[in-house]
């Protein structure tokens, strides 16, 4: 669901569809697109000119204030002019008779009401002597020429404004305020003072300058001069309301004299003490102090958004001592560009929406034909049938026409779709007739192929049992004799060493053992083709002495290998098995394991209780080499008869280890890794699951493809 729909719970997609809303659409887009057109003019030109107007104001009120900071400079030295050209100043200063103490009592006297009258914080009279060898006036006594008084701005730190009044140093100290978007001040407190001061020389009789009258104004904590400049640029009715205007004087970065309020509340007006001591931003400090370029634009000042402009000032030796800035809040502008556009908007609404309705009213006789024709055209859509007939038009109009033509249309499409649904009904009963008879054929083919399979491998498996027996019975034939010859030359030889006998006794019997071993083999071979006359007995048995009697047979064999064998023999539940076949599957498992490590190597044979749901169902043994491995490819086909990797193999040895453990109702897996080893597993269960009516060989080839 589209947010159109959601809003206003018309679905736009359909509207669109009909046709009297597209040409309500196709009405109101040009007045839409001119709409529009006049709101975007309208913020341009409000961004560029009104935009372009306050930044104007505000250079202006800058320049404003340069020039009222200039005046109360040029007045501050006219009314020292006037003071020395004053007959008051000019008694007292000429006088030269009576109480000299006296006379220079008066005279501070007259000085200090002076300079309470002219509002300044500080007058003196100062002899050339005593202004030459202050480092403060040295610079002013330059530009004081020709008699010419001279007034400018200068910076003194706490302890000269302490040599011209204790409470100048006093009140030029102010506490810095950490200040968003400006510079982590360095220290905890601005105490050096930026004075207005004067220099008026005072010549004598002869032309000669002996007398300097020096007075001025330190503008730190002055909030005279700002608000005298605020209250001359920024009036009543300059600004918007809620708007404020602001002016201040900096030393270097510190706000010393400003109407900034720390804390403005539009609502009541009132602002809640200055920002003295506060910074200016880091941007505009830059522009102004380091680059002595005027900033005009939107700055931060304080806690707030200000159109704001900048200059530096200069004191006596034209170095950049701090700015004059002059700046109106932003808020209310935007706020009233803000409600500009609101006001424009809900015009355009308004207008919008009055010209939907004439346009939908003076459109709705025109397009019902139209609406009859759309809903006959759903109603077909959906399986009804129904026709437009008449329209109540003339005969003539292109509607009334266009719905005759249509009706026409639906009865043919009706008849097609009869003859259509016709002809598809007998293609489906040929088709379903086709269907079945190709289900029936397949199936007997399926037969046939599963017949042909199961006859396929039951030749194979009795082409292999007839070459078994041959080769088991030629085998049987030909290694009986030789080891009936040697068990009964064993036994002669017994009998001719007589006592002598016992040297060799363990070798003897080894022999004779190593050959029922070879007669057991054999036996095995022939089971091969003749199950059912070599079915050995199955006992219950300890698993551990089989591990270790097999260790020590398998001692010989493996001498002249580096072969470690490590042993966790862990298992203690006896199983059913036949002793001399299992040994013969352990036998060959570790040989192979031997072979497969080229020379040395480690072995490990475990044994541990198979458990099932914590129940006991039998022994399993695990036979690992640290070896070649296996390849994958190969690792299904090692349980096949006759199929050996090594040159000297005969390929039965894990063949007959496969059908032993079968014969029992065993598991025996294998998991190799190239590279790495293998890890053979055997499964004996307690007692014996002997599998009946199978071929051990058959049995064999089974168990070997289920491996794979």
């Amino acid at each position: 669901m589209s947010f159109f729909t959601q809003l206003f719970g018309v679905n736009w997609r359909q509207m669109q569809a009909k046709v009297r809303y597209r040409i309500l659409i196709l009405t109101l887009l040009p007045i839409l697109l001119t709409l529009v057109s006049l709101v975007f003019i309208t913020i341009y030109w409000n961004i560029s000119y009104t935009g372009q107007q306050l930044f104007m104001k505000v250079k202006a009120d800058l320049t404003v204030a340069n020039n009222t900071l200039e005046q109360v400079q040029r007045r501050q030295e006219k009314e020292l002019e006037n003071l020395l050209r004053s007959w008051e100043f000019q008694n007292f200063f000429r006088a030269n008779h009576g109480d000299k103490q006296q006379q220079a009592d008066d005279f501070n006297a007259f000085l200090a009401e002076r300079r309470i009258a002219m509002d300044l914080d500080f007058l003196r009279l100062i002899n050339v002597e005593r202004a030459a060898a202050d480092p403060d006036l040295r610079h002013l006594l330059t530009k004081v020429k020709g008699g010419e008084p001279f007034t400018g701005l200068m910076v003194l730190s706490s302890k000269r404004l302490a040599r011209l009044d204790p409470v100048l140093a006093e009140r030029a100290r102010l506490t810095l305020l950490p200040t968003p978007r400006a510079d982590v001040p360095d220290r905890d407190a601005e105490d050096r003072g930026m004075l207005s001061r004067s220099l008026m020389p005072i010549v004598d009789s002869e032309g000669e300058v002996a007398w300097y009258l020096d007075g001025g104004t330190l503008l730190n904590r002055d909030t005279r001069i700002v608000d005298h400049i605020r209250d001359l640029v920024y009036d009543k009715g300059t600004l918007p309301e809620r708007s404020i205007g602001t002016v201040t004087i900096f030393l270097d970065n510190v706000r010393i004299s400003t109407n900034v309020p720390l804390h403005f509340f539009p609502r009541d007006g009132e602002d809640k003490g200055r920002a003295l001591g506060s910074l200016v931003s880091e941007e505009v400090k830059h522009k102004v102090l380091t680059q002595g370029q005027t900033w005009v634009d939107r700055a931060f000042v304080y806690n707030d958004w200000f159109i704001s402009a900048y200059a530096p000032l200069t004191d006596v030796r034209g170095e950049r001592i701090g700015m004059i800035y002059t700046g109106f809040s932003e808020a209310p502008f935007i706020h009233n560009y803000l409600l500009n556009i609101i006001e424009l908007g809900t015009i355009l609404m308004l207008v919008l929406l009055v010209s939907g309705m004439l346009v939908y009213r003076g459109a709705y006789s025109l397009l019902q034909p139209i609406e009859r024709i759309h809903h006959v055209v759903k109603a077909v859509q959906s399986g009804r049938n129904v026709r437009i007939g008449e329209l109540g038009l003339e005969k003539d109009n292109e509607l009334a026409n266009l719905a005759e033509q249509f009706d026409r249309m639906l009865d043919l499409l009706q008849r097609r779709n009869a003859q259509i649904q016709s002809a598809a009904e007998q293609l489906e009963l040929k088709v379903e007739e086709r269907t079945r008879s190709l289900q029936e054929k397949t199936e007997e083919l399926q037969r046939n192929v599963s017949l042909l399979n199961e006859t396929r491998a039951q030749l194979v498996t009795n082409e292999k049992l007839t070459a078994l027996g041959e080769l088991t019975a030629g085998i049987a034939h030909e290694i009986n004799n030789p080891t009936a010859v040697i068990l009964g030359n064993m036994e002669l030889l017994r009998s001719e060493l007589g006592d002598k006998a016992g040297q060799v006794e363990e070798e003897i019997d080894l022999v004779i053992q190593q050959v029922g071993r070879i007669s057991t083999i054999i036996r095995s071979l022939l089971q091969y083709s003749r199950p059912g006359e070599f079915n050995a007995p199955l006992e219950m048995h300890q698993i551990t002495p089989i591990i270790e009697e097999m260790l020590v047979l398998v001692r010989h064999s493996i001498k002249k290998q580096e072969v470690v064998l490590h042993q966790e023999l862990n298992a203690s539940c006896p199983v059913q098995i036949n002793r001399p076949q299992l040994l013969q599957v352990l036998i060959n498992l570790v040989v192979n394991a031997a072979h497969a490590m080229d020379g040395k190597g480690r072995i490990w044979i475990r044994t541990y209780d198979w458990v099932v749901q914590d129940e006991p169902v039998g022994v399993k043994i695990e036979i690992e080499d640290e070896g070649c491995g296996i390849a994958p490819e190969q690792l299904g086909r090692i349980f096949d008869p006759f199929y050996t990797t090594r040159p000297d193999g005969t390929g039965l040895g894990l063949s007959l280890s496969y059908g032993i453990i079968k014969r029992i109702g065993g598991t025996i897996e294998v998991t190799s890794t190239l590279g790495k080893g293998t890890l053979f597993t055997i499964g004996l269960y307690h007692e014996a699951r002997e599998e009946s009516g199978l071929n051990p060989y058959e049995g064999l080839m089974l168990g070997a493809g289920g491996l794979a």
